[in-house]
């Protein structure tokens, strides 16, 4: 057993021979989003207003055990069944760094990754390490935890330094470690200027290399990974990297331009989606990796009758997709492994207490559509659009397209301030006061509902996605 490499386009094992990542992304994790465990607005926040409202000890005893339960034998044991080999492990910073005590490493930030990584390894599945919150904010939406839309990290070399000596720590650590396929050191920036984010993987490639020769790199296009139009020769700086995009489908998700049927002209946009994200690397013979992807499902809770049709349709989007990706022979992990019912391959059961207790909460939050992240807003639409016409009124088109257009147009950056950012936070609070009152015993039970035991299987998507493994 010997660590991966990349060559040429290809992974490969210390024989030469190709090896194809396929697996899912432990989103939710180490790096909790609101759609995948049911709270409103950004992580710190919610930590913040749990801490207020039962105390900082209770608080911290319940992350700690969400993050016990979260991942354990029986999700490997689960995960290796399906033929599945590889599992993008999502961290935020604040696990190892505080603001307000920088570049003062926190120890105890490697004790759920250790045991998620050993895991792993047991079951013999690759991990990649994931940093996907950094100070600041890499990116201008809610997961980079920052609480707001400006990317302040490309405008801070501060911030830019803590991540580099973040990642001092994280290849000190772990270099040499034979099932860890690699490092992923930056999640979907999103840098104007579109040479600022070269600038910082020329940087962190240099300080993992000084330190940790071996393991490959996994550098994200811009603008959400989908854009190296602009890294020009960068690669030639670079040794054992490979580049990740994430192709998600709008086909996949509640605001698709229309019903998926798999008509010649759809396919032809979803392949020429995905082309268009891996053009650079193309073109100079590079290894790509698609780090996320993948539709989000309806809920019988929230979609009634029409739950099975529309996940029918979005089964067939995920199968076309994969068609397009065992033609490349393209490693790839979809977004994601587990959550409450959106998105993921197991998901979180209604009858657990976790669900229970937040049930009215969460269909508050569903049809107020505070969530980024596959919302249908058809119940709050006739809110926000006043505002939307207003702008279209006052601002000329051209003033509009403010970066990151096209990926957020002007009527998407309207509902994630106002929605997903302003409503949001007025709820922060409201999830927290649910768990006042609770036990020690009460809170380890709630954290619980997230073990392996206590969710269901979303056997279709299961079933497409290792069928041809």
């Amino acid at each position: 057993m010997s660590l991966l490499k990349v060559s040429g386009t290809q992974i490969v094992n210390e024989k030469g021979q190709e090896v194809i990542l396929r697996g899912a992304g432990l989103g939710g994790w180490m790096n909790m989003e609101n759609f995948i465990s049911g709270y409103p607005g950004c992580e710190f926040q919610i930590r913040d207003a749990l801490a207020e409202a039962i105390g900082k000890d209770k608080a911290e005893f319940f992350f700690d055990k969400f993050l016990e339960y979260f991942f354990t034998d029986a999700d490997a044991q689960f995960f290796k069944s399906l033929g599945l080999n590889c599992i993008r492990l999502p961290f935020n910073y604040r696990h190892f760094e505080d603001d307000m005590n920088p570049r003062v490493l926190k120890s105890e930030g490697f004790k759920h990754l250790d045991r998620v990584i050993d895991l792993c390894a047991q079951y013999e599945i690759y991990t990649i390490l994931d940093l996907h919150t950094v100070p600041g904010g890499q990116n201008t939406d809610w997961h980079s935890d920052h609480g707001g839309h400006i990317a302040n990290f490309w405008v801070h070399k501060d911030f830019q330094d803590r991540t580099v000596w973040l990642w001092e720590q994280l290849a000190e650590h772990y270099k040499g470690n034979k099932w860890i396929a690699g490092y992923n050191p930056l999640n979907e920036p999103t840098d104007p200027y579109h040479t600022r984010v070269i600038d910082f993987y020329n940087r962190v490639h240099s300080t993992i290399r000084a330190i940790d020769k071996d393991h490959a790199i996994f550098f994200d296009g811009n603008t959400f990974a989908s854009d190296f139009s602009h890294f020009g020769e960068a690669h030639k700086n670079w040794d054992n990297t490979a580049y990740s995009i994430h192709d998600y489908s709008l086909f996949g998700f509640p605001a698709a331009p229309e019903e998926y049927v798999g008509n010649e002209t759809q396919q032809r946009r979803l392949r020429r989606s995905y082309e268009k994200k891996r053009e650079w690397m193309d073109e100079r013979g590079l290894c790509v990796w698609n780090g996320e992807w993948g539709p989000v499902y309806a809920r019988k809770q929230f979609d009634g009758e029409d739950t099975d049709s529309i996940n029918e349709v979005r089964y067939h989007v995920l199968q076309d997709q994969l068609q397009i990706y065992k033609k490349d022979r393209l490693s790839w992990s979809i977004w994601l492994y587990k959550d409450i019912g959106f998105q993921g391959m197991v998901y979180v059961s209604l009858d657990t207490p976790y669900m229970k207790l937040l049930n009215k909460f969460l269909e508050k939050k569903h049809w107020l559509a505070v969530d980024a992240w596959g919302a249908d807003d058809s119940h709050v639409k006739d809110v926000y659009e006043p505002l939307i016409q207003h702008i279209k009124r006052e601002i000329p088109e051209d003033f509009q397209k403010l970066y990151p257009y096209p990926v957020w147009r002007m009527e998407s950056r309207v509902t994630r301030l106002a929605r997903n950012m302003l409503v949001a936070e007025f709820l922060v609070k409201e999830w927290a006061a649910h768990f006042v009152g609770k036990s020690e015993k009460e809170l380890d039970e709630i954290a619980a509902s997230f073990s392996f035991e206590n969710c269901l299987k979303r056997e279709k998507l299961n079933t497409i996605l290792t069928a041809d493994l």
